[in-house]
């Protein structure tokens, strides 16, 4: 298997796959510090490693020899993934077993990084077909991301990669996981993030973005959805995954989620009706005794009619105590609060939660419109269920619509709303009013 960019450092090769070996990783490691050091301006290092979750089953099912074919196919798509979308110097090593590791010296922020990591575990988890007896194989990649700290040597790099992604790999809903809330950062350590988080509340620093939402059939603006956004002043940009970790490693889960609730719901209080707001609620909400009473009191504060908010929930968010979520979600939707069940199609899909919730919306998640324009069987998968949907009476959304094509087949086969960056990203509260201004007085896309 060629690749030229490790070549240069050392033929030591993982014998399955021809990847890099640990050794080569390492080199490449040092390489970049060495120049770092000698004050060459470079790119930041981003790291991601990969894991097959329970590949173990693979071997059992099928033989040693479909999974050492299943891992061969693997390191052919990583390399072929790097080499497509990288413009910096990289390494794809395999650390042995089913775990693999990419690098990068990249100009990229950490949002890029996420979305790379994103498109990589798609292109993972596509089946893989002619393997020996002619069988296909499925797998389910889990992966954790780094922000490699100046200094930190590969083995630094590879330990935290590593916690993170075994902490990942135990997590039904879960993908993917930065790893860098748990150790120094630029510098700052997991206390002074903490402490850094109380000030930012303190300080109004977290930032609501609002990414807008669509009908699917006619273009019109129904609304958006609220995202949270910490600029970090030293650390930079820190998205909302992220953000809610280190909130829950200090126990500000609670007061983070008032935060966003009530300044999302009073930027939203003079939309034009009948646009919605979409807010996200966590495991930690949903758990909270008072979390229906606290939602209807934000909604009052902000002069918002709460038959304009949608609550969008997670598979994840209702592990913990699905009873009780359905009692809170009850009593908000008694108040003309709906309820959307989000990331759809990405995790488990427990259809107990479609009988016992109640729900107004089904909100796919991206991977179940990725690739219907060009597999048969993904398309099946979407009708089934949309069928399944108007059958409950549930409206649907799809998320990641990204070019007119996908957007005219979710509309065509059923799909109600939709969002992506077809139309628009996040964006500020301001230019949020401003887009829905243009969009109703020129009464489609602007």
């Amino acid at each position: 298997m060629r690749d030229s960019n490790v070549q240069s450092w050392s033929s030591d090769r993982d014998a399955l796959t021809g990847l890099a070996s640990e050794e080569t990783l390492h080199a490449r490691f040092s390489g970049w510090a060495q120049a770092a050091q000698a004050g060459e301006r470079c790119a930041p290092v981003y790291a991601l490693m990969l894991g097959l979750r329970r590949f173990e089953t693979v071997n059992l099912a099928y033989g040693e020899q479909v999974g050492d074919a299943a891992l061969v196919e693997v390191a052919s798509r990583l390399q072929r993934f790097a080499e497509d979308e990288l413009t910096g110097e990289w390494v794809a090593a395999r650390l042995g077993g089913s775990n693999f590791l990419l690098a990068a010296r990249e100009g990229c922020g950490r949002e890029r990084w996420q979305w790379l990591a994103e498109a990589l575990a798609e292109m993972i988890a596509k089946p893989i077909v002619n393997l020996p007896g002619g069988g296909t194989v499925r797998l389910w990649p889990r992966l954790a991301l780094i922000r490699v700290v100046p200094n930190e040597d590969c083995s630094g790099a590879i330990d935290r990669l590593a916690e993170t992604l075994a902490r990942v790999q135990r997590d039904v809903a879960g993908r993917m996981l930065w790893a860098d809330i748990d150790l120094t950062l630029a510098g700052r350590s997991v206390r002074q993030l903490e402490a850094d988080l109380l000030g930012a509340l303190d300080r109004d620093e977290i930032a609501i973005v609002y990414q807008p939402q669509f009908a699917a059939d006619d273009d019109r603006l129904v609304g958006a959805e609220a995202l949270a956004r910490w600029q970090h002043p030293e650390l930079g940009r820190i998205g909302a995954g992220t953000l809610f970790a280190i909130a829950e490693r200090a126990d500000h889960v609670a007061q983070l989620s008032h935060h966003i609730a009530t300044r999302a719901l009073a930027g939203a209080a003079g939309w034009p009706e009948p646009l919605r707001l979409s807010l996200n609620v966590t495991p930690a909400d949903l758990t909270a005794a008072s979390f229906a009473n606290n939602i209807a009191a934000a909604v009052v504060e902000a002069g918002f009619s709460p038959d304009r908010l949608t609550l969008e929930i997670t598979e994840q968010s209702l592990v913990s105590d699905l009873e009780l979520s359905s009692v809170a979600l009850t009593h908000l939707r008694d108040i003309g609060v709906r309820i959307a069940l989000d990331d759809f199609g990405a995790g488990f899909c427990n259809f107990r939660y479609l009988k016992l919730l109640p729900l107004h919306y089904l909100k796919l998640d991206r991977v179940m419109v990725d690739d219907v324009l060009d597999d048969p069987r993904d398309l099946a998968v979407l009708r089934g269920i949309l069928a399944m949907a108007k059958a409950l009476d549930l409206e649907v959304i799809a998320e990641g619509i990204e070019n007119e094509d996908q957007r005219k087949l979710v509309a065509r086969e059923g799909c109600d709303y939709y969002q992506g960056f077809l139309r628009a990203g996040p964006i500020s509260a301001e230019a949020f009013r401003d887009f829905a201004g243009l969009w109703r007085k020129q009464g489609s896309r602007p």
